[in-house]
């Protein structure tokens, strides 16, 4: 995979750049709640501003379906951008037509200048070729730094780099080589964890991950359905019984492509779904018929642990058990902790995605110690599905 980069862009003071961000960060009450993602593209930013480029910022918020919505302006997030970047940060009232064009000429070499949310327009989401070419008049060279958007072919992250100069940003070029590291072209052995709630949300990933890693842990309820699939009893856990034929084809799968299936060997069960319910570890073939699995147990953990010990690549998406209520979240955590552990040691190349991931990594205090960990949820998930990213492609050097 070959792209450029802003290492090498060159002579940009006075150029103006026009950055794809996702600044698509939660509110409440008119304040943001946080601001990881600004965080993440402020390196970008700072380096195209402190080398004098007039940095324009692309951004999206909400869905307003293509329609000006007061409550989904970009207003309510500027002052956040301010305080991350530790600079002043103008905002235009449109990002295409004459509001956008004043304010881009109102501003001097190093200024900073978001444009209104792009999906107040309809041709965002339809890749409008007119849309695009007003999007693209407002700048001399484009930017994406916008991983997290980069599955959905719109006119600000795929449109833009068909019609300007294209380079990855900061954010955009870290996430890249570091799923090149992850799936591309890894270390061996490759060990994949995938957990959550359900199998039919992850069927794509997990029939593209037993042909491209040695060994899949699989946990959370999904475990549930390929155990129901193999005979066991899983009592009243979450299970998707009409998806046997299913897990069963992809166990065929991965037998095939000589990949490894890791299901749990015992689990902690209770009656009730609350924090702090009676619990007990049971091997997993002696599951309670009023009872349901809420983590994995210690013997797979065990397990688990030792699959990362003897990988040098790992990819995680998803909790091994209920991650939300205590005390099921111990699995999680002590994969989680050990992965940290390895990568720490420099052993180990981990690789994490996914809202419940991030999460996971974060309840388990380790979330800093992986090589890598995605924010962008939808695109990350289609990335390990083996889906090409629009955003991506048209960025690599053909």
């Amino acid at each position: 995979m070959t792209f450029k980069t802003l290492d090498d862009l060159t002579d940009i003071a006075g150029k103006r750049v026009l950055v794809r961000v996702d600044l698509n960060v939660p509110v409440k009450d008119g304040k943001v709640t946080d601001a990881t993602r600004i965080e993440r593209v402020a390196p970008t930013i700072l380096e195209l501003s402190n080398k004098g480029a007039k940095v324009i910022l692309l951004a999206h918020f909400g869905r307003p379906k293509g329609q000006p919505v007061a409550d989904q302006s970009l207003l309510q997030i500027v002052s956040a951008v301010k305080d991350v970047l530790g600079k002043p940060v103008a905002i235009a009232q449109d990002c295409i037509g004459d509001q956008a064009r004043a304010a881009i000429d109102a501003m001097k070499d190093g200024d900073i200048l978001l444009l209104e949310n792009t999906r107040f327009h309809a041709g965002e989401e339809k890749n409008d070729p007119d849309f695009t070419k007003a999007l693209a008049a407002n700048g001399d060279i484009y930017v994406n730094d916008a991983f997290s958007a980069a599955h959905r072919a719109h006119a600000s992250t795929e449109g833009l780099a068909r019609l300007l100069p294209a380079y990855a940003g900061r954010t955009m070029q870290a996430e890249l080589e570091a799923l090149e590291k992850g799936l591309g072209n890894p270390k061996r052995p490759v060990v994949a964890i995938v957990g959550g709630a359900k199998v039919s949300t992850k069927i794509d990933l997990l029939m593209n991950l037993v042909k491209k890693v040695d060994a899949l842990v699989i946990g959370g309820g999904m475990a549930n359905t390929f155990l129901a699939a193999r005979g066991t009893n899983v009592g009243k856990s979450l299970c998707e019984h009409d998806l046997a034929d299913t897990a069963k084809q992809i166990m065929i799968e991965a037998a095939t492509a000589g990949c490894a299936i890791i299901l749990p060997e015992d689990g902690v069960v209770a009656r009730e779904f609350k924090a702090g319910a009676d619990n007990e570890v049971v091997a997993i073939d002696a599951i309670p018929a009023d009872a349901m699995v809420l983590d994995v147990g210690p013997k797979s953990v065990e397990v688990v642990n030792a699959w990362i010990s003897r990988a040098e690549t790992l990819v995680w998406n998803g909790p091994l058990g209920a991650l939300e209520i205590a005390p099921f979240d111990a699995a999680t955590v002590a994969a989680a902790r050990h992965a940290a552990a390895r990568t720490k040691e420099g052993a180990l190349i981990s690789v994490a995605g996914g809202g419940d991931t991030v999460a996971a990594l974060n309840h388990a205090g380790v979330a800093d110690d992986f090589t890598y960990v995605s924010t962008a949820g939808g695109a990350f998930l289609e990335w390990m599905e083996g889906k090409p990213l629009p955003g991506v492609e048209v960025l690599q050097q053909k």
